[in-house]
């Protein structure tokens, strides 16, 4: 601590002071003793009595006299100043002593330390759910000498180190004599960023308890005429109901890790991998809501004819205006496009790329038609309405669908039969654990007119 190393300075400059005061004060008293005894032997005996002699010796005895009581005084400071000192030495070690002392080194120390324990007790079966780790049930010096002694550990085993080193390295040691990583050395796995899309956000969910959900669909419209008043009234048609079915499809992974890995690893891996198979199947799902063919899979919103507004089975693709890029008249067009009632909740869906290239578009009076989110956690504006980043979305390109326009909430359903379940295997591959994992989800266009596509073309 620099706190610490300045009081230690200080008393060793004081100590130093005072030897060279000490050995000074001898230096001077013998001095004066030599000149004192020389005075006596050239005055001799007659001279003893003489009223110099006695003033000269009254004022060598009273130098000598004043230096000592100067030296005392200063070694009685001195020993104050240390006794100072020592307090704020013995006021540092009780706040070092405390638990998360030690600001934010201290803290880290005292952080790693507990989970170091926490991922010992999890290897040697002691980690229950009632286990509460605190600074009182940790002993922050023992880690800290295991995690300074783990490096010489990697480069010469266990048999090269002395029984000192070994001794700290015991703390790590389980009853079969494996060793922890330290928290310090290994507590960040560095991930890569995948990139996915929102439909599973903004479409409807629903939750099922079959294999497949049905919805009644009702595009029909009773008939009706004008007449006269005396005029026969004929029967009109009555309007049909339909129904469409969206059934569930299975999703399943099934990696494995030793057993001995899940015993000895610094990291949970089982729910480092449960955590992995989650994010790759939230994925999945969300490319299929956009591309998937039906089979096997939900069906996606790309994978329907082009058709005009209201016809079921199709979605209405508006042409961007140029062969082989998008233009800010093609967005004016797709969005009205859309009936009224689906403009509340209506959002812009396209791919990290295709809105770098809308961010460029401006408007007849040279203002951009892209506004920024000012708020974190708000979404841009493009033409009153928010845009979603979707990475399954395809890239500006002749004939592409690149933007998606409309209320994804009533125009697609996402049918839900069972969340993720992990299955935990140890017996079928030993001496690996399976965990067999799997969900059942499905999802299909609904409202078909709830939603358009700008193609890339004239």
């Amino acid at each position: 601590m620099p706190e610490m190393d300045d009081v230690l300075k200080d008393v060793q400059r004081e100590v130093k002071k005072f030897g060279d005061d000490v050995a000074g004060l001898k230096s001077t008293m013998e001095k004066d003793l030599k000149e004192a005894r020389d005075l006596a032997e050239k005055a001799g005996a007659k001279l003893l009595e003489s009223p110099q002699f006695k003033k000269d010796l009254e004022a060598l005895t009273s130098g000598i006299a004043a230096k000592h009581d100067a030296i005392e005084e200063r070694v009685k400071k001195i020993i104050d100043e240390a006794k100072a000192g020592a307090e704020r030495i013995d006021g540092i070690e009780k706040k070092l002593n405390r638990p998360g002392a030690g600001g934010d080194i201290g803290q880290k120390l005292l952080d790693d330390a507990i989970a170091f324990k926490r991922v010992a007790l999890s290897r040697r079966g002691e980690l229950k759910s009632t286990t509460v780790l605190t600074p009182e049930t940790v002993n922050r010096d023992e880690y800290k000498a295991y995690s300074e002694m783990w490096p010489t550990f990697l480069r010469r085993d266990e048999k090269g180190l002395s029984p000192d080193e070994y001794k700290a390295l015991m703390v790590g040691s389980d009853p079969d004599g494996g060793f922890l990583v330290p928290t310090s050395t290994s507590s960040r796995i560095i991930t890569k960023v995948y990139e996915t899309s929102p439909i599973d956000e903004l479409a409807t969910h629903e939750t099922v308890s079959t294999d497949a959900l049905e919805i009644p669909i009702d595009t029909d419209e009773a008939g009706a005429g004008w007449v006269g008043e005396t005029e026969a009234r004929p029967e009109t048609s009555t309007p049909q109901v339909g129904v469409q079915r969206i059934p569930v499809h299975e999703l399943y992974a099934k990696p494995k890790a030793t057993q001995q890995l899940l015993e000895d690893a610094g990291i949970d891996i089982e729910a480092w991998l449960g955590r992995k198979v989650a994010e790759k199947f939230a994925r999945m799902r969300a490319t299929a809501f956009i591309l998937g063919n039906g089979i096997k899979k939900p069906r996606g919103i790309l994978t329907y004819p082009a058709g005009s507004a209201g016809a079921r089975g199709t979605i209405m693709q508006v042409a961007s205006g140029h062969a082989t890029a998008l233009t800010p008249d093609g967005l004016v067009n797709l969005m009205f496009s859309l009936k009224d009632r689906y403009l509340a909740r209506a959002n812009w869906l396209m791919k990290r790329g295709t809105v770098a290239s809308v961010m460029l578009f401006k408007d007849s009076q040279g203002q951009y038609i892209w506004r920024p989110g000012l708020q974190e956690g708000q979404p841009s504006m493009l033409l009153g309405h928010s845009i979603r980043r979707a990475d399954d979305m395809p890239g500006i390109a002749a004939g592409a669908l690149p933007v998606a326009f409309g209320d994804f909430g009533a125009g697609y359903t996402v049918v839900d039969r069972l969340g993720i379940r992990v299955l935990r295997d140890p017996y079928s591959a030993k001496p690996f654990v399976e965990f067999y994992t799997r969900a059942r989800v499905g999802g299909d266009v609904v409202d078909f007119e709830a939603f358009s596509l700008q193609v890339i073309g004239l």
